[in-house]
């Protein structure tokens, strides 16, 4: 069966729960996708953890090497990584009890949808979370 992501009711509903949203691969440099993307969604009230073993702290927080390392718990594992590296990262979502594994836009990774699906977690790929924030909850995260 060919993979459908969540409806956007569904994506607005995770969206309006989410706790800490780890994200992987957010670059420290701010003319980098992920660095806006997230930057934007820290402004919108998201609780962002950036994990990126080159660098020890990204827009004010604490990173950290791998998702394993993340002291608390993660609702969203949000990735700004290549396909080939997206399986690796759904395994660590898995072990880290995470709920959701969202891919940005341009993104696929059948491979990492079926390990997260496997293991209960609800997919999203080739999305961008900070459009999607904006089409679902016009107005900021409550």
């Amino acid at each position: 069966m060919a993979f459908e992501n969540p409806s956007r009711e569904q994506i607005a509903d995770i969206l309006r729960n989410a706790g800490n949203i780890a994200v992987v691969g957010l670059s420290d440099k701010p003319e980098r996708t992920s660095h806006m993307v997230a930057g934007a969604m820290k402004e919108r009230g998201y609780r962002i953890i950036p994990v990126n073993p080159g660098a020890s702290e990204i827009l004010g927080e604490k990173s950290y090497p791998t998702l394993k390392d993340i002291p608390e718990p993660v609702d969203i594992v949000n990735v700004f990584r290549r396909s080939e590296y997206c399986a690796d990262v759904a395994r660590e979502a898995v072990e880290i009890g995470a709920k959701v594994l969202w891919l940005q836009q341009g993104i696929v990774s059948e491979e990492a949808a079926a390990i997260a699906q496997e293991h209960g977690l609800t997919v999203i790929m080739d999305r961008c979370i900070k459009v999607e924030d904006a089409i679902a909850l016009a107005g900021g995260k409550s």
